[in-house]
C-alpha cells in the first residue's frame, strides 16, 4: 500500500494522532530541518514522523556516529518504518514521547541537541500539550532546540509559555501551508 494512501486511512481512523489529510511536502521538511547542525549532533529526536518525510531527510543529513531516536504511537505507521528504514542509528520507539527522558537514559544519553516534531498540537488539550512541551523542554541540552510544524498559530502562546526564545517561519509549499516554530532553552 502506498504511503499516501495509508496516511489518508490512518487520518480518518485516527484524528486526534494524524493530524493531516497527506503526508507532509519536501518544502516543508527542508524549512524544518534547516536549522539543525547535523555535523555535531550526538543525538536527534523525531516525534510523530508518521510516513518517515522527515525521518528520511533527517537519516540523508545525519553523521555516521549520530543516534536517531524516532518516536511513532501510531502502530501501523510505526510498522511501516520499521519495514522501510533499516538504518543501524534509528531507534525506532513504539511509545508515548511523554516518556522520552525515560528512552534517553535508557539509551544512555541524558540531553538530545534537536527534536523535531510533527504531532498535531491544537488537537490536544492544553493542559497535555504544555505537559509535553515541558518535557521537551527538560530534555534538550542548553542550546538545544525544539522544532515544530503547526498548521495555523493556535501553539504560539503554548510554546511561549515553555521557550524563552520562539522564531516562526512560514511556507506556503505544502498541503495545507505550515508554520515552523523554532524554539529555543
Amino acid at each position: 500500500m502506498s504511503s499516501k494512501k495509508s496516511f489518508i486511512q490512518q487520518y480518518w481512523r485516527e484524528k486526534k494522532m494524524v493530524g493531516a489529510i497527506s503526508p507532509s511536502s519536501p518544502f516543508l521538511a527542508e524549512k524544518m530541518l534547516e536549522n539543525i547542525d547535523f555535523k555535531n549532533s550526538k543525538v536527534l529526536v523525531e516525534i510523530g514522523p508518521g510516513t518517515g518525510v522527515f525521518t528520511k531527510r533527517i537519516i540523508e543529513k545525519m553523521n555516521s556516529e549520530t543516534t536517531l531516536l524516532v518516536f511513532e504511537l501510531n502502530k501501523e505507521f510505526y510498522n511501516a518504518l520499521q519495514l522501510e528504514i533499516k538504518d543501524k542509528r534509528v531507534v525506532f520507539i513504539n511509545d508515548s514521547a511523554e516518556k522520552l527522558e525515560s528512552y534517553l537514559t535508557q539509551h544512555s544519553f541524558t540531553k538530545v541537541n534537536y527534536i523535531v516534531s510533527s504531532l498535531p498540537l491544537s488537537n490536544f488539550p492544553q493542559r497535555i500539550t504544555l505537559k509535553l512541551l515541558r518535557i521537551f523542554q527538560r530534555a534538550l541540552k542548553e542550546s538545544g532546540k525544539f522544532i515544530q510544524f503547526q498548521y495555523s498559530l493556535k501553539q504560539k502562546r503554548e510554546l511561549e509559555h515553555v521557550f524563552p526564545n520562539v522564531s516562526i517561519s512560514f511556507t506556503p509549499l505544502n498541503i495545507p501551508p505550515a508554520f515552523v516554530y523554532t524554539c529555543m532553552r
